[in-house]
């Protein structure tokens, strides 16, 4: 993603919009239909779930909500991959990207989540 902004809200709405740009240009397929709904929903949760711990009522939730947003970066990791472009050159340019933002989101909030000192 361009210019990849710090603001981690910004971030993680931005790839859940561009993530929903790229899903309406897809080939039809019954398998990208049922993959790009997982991706949709998994890279909305990513933002949700920062803006919600944000919020959080304690460092615990706060935490949690963090792995949460490892664990949905990583899975839109995983829809991105099974998504087929076909021959399109630049959907496979944008999914390409798209894997490689929801990679780093899960290594920025796998960091976070390392500074959890509550952790069992």
């Amino acid at each position: 993603m361009p210019d990849q902004p710090r603001d981690l809200v910004k971030r993680t709405f931005d790839f859940a919009a561009a993530v929903r740009q790229f899903v309406n240009r897809l080939p039809n397929s019954v398998s990208n239909f049922l993959d790009s709904k997982q991706l949709v929903r998994s890279s909305g949760s990513v933002a949700a779930n920062y803006l919600e711990a944000q919020e959080g009522l304690s460092r615990k939730d706060f935490f949690y909500r963090i792995k949460v947003c490892r664990k949905e970066a990583r899975e839109s990791g995983l829809w991105l991959r099974l998504i087929n472009v076909g021959q399109l050159d630049g959907l496979l340019a944008e999914r390409e990207k798209l894997a490689t933002e929801a990679e780093e989101l899960k290594r920025i909030f796998s960091a976070i989540a390392g500074k959890d000192d509550t952790a069992e």
